[in-house]
């Protein structure tokens, strides 16, 4: 939709343009990640046990880390630290963070965390990363809640829940 000057009139529009992610995901590693409650946070499917999901998160600006299974049972890979007693991600987190890359693309998830990029072209948290108790049960609420949206029958009617995504096409 454009104006007679050629600015866009979105605010005028009741269809909005829905951003594509970036690159296809796998699914079955990281069924779940969102920039939210000022965290980057999603649902990691594990790699051992296909009965366990962890709910891992890291903290715009403080760059704090949590992980832990849907049961709450602390995630054995965050503990570790590094040489200068910094604790460093989980193998969870990194596979967060890698899809969080793909959906939204990287420009977006530094500038939300406020990280940078190393010279292997990862993600850079801060050197001063800290164990960050975040609620994963909120996390894994919202994830289920997306999973029975995969669920509902086709309908040709509209779900009033579901009225507040873009509509796909135009009138």
């Amino acid at each position: 939709m454009v104006r007679n000057g050629g600015d866009l009139a979105w605010e005028r529009a009741s269809v909005v343009p829905v951003v594509a992610g970036v690159a296809p995901r796998k699914l079955a590693k990281v069924p779940f990640v969102e920039l939210a409650d000022g965290r980057l946070q999603g649902v990691v499917s594990s790699g051992s046990d296909i009965a366990r999901v962890y709910v891992s998160s890291v903290t715009a600006r403080t760059h704090g880390l949590s992980c832990s299974t849907n049961n709450n049972r602390p995630c054995g890979g965050l503990s570790a630290r590094d040489y200068g007693g910094n604790i460093t991600p989980c193998k969870h987190i990194d596979a967060l963070m890698s899809e969080a890359m793909l959906q939204y693309g990287s420009e977006r998830v530094l500038r939300y965390l406020e990280a940078e990029v190393a010279e292997d072209n990862s993600m850079r948290l801060s050197t001063q990363s800290t164990l960050e108790p975040t609620p994963a049960a909120v996390v894994f609420s919202r994830f289920l809640r997306h999973l029975a949206y995969l669920e509902l029958p086709d309908t040709a009617f509209a779900i009033p829940e579901l009225q507040w995504f873009p509509a796909v096409g135009g009138r």
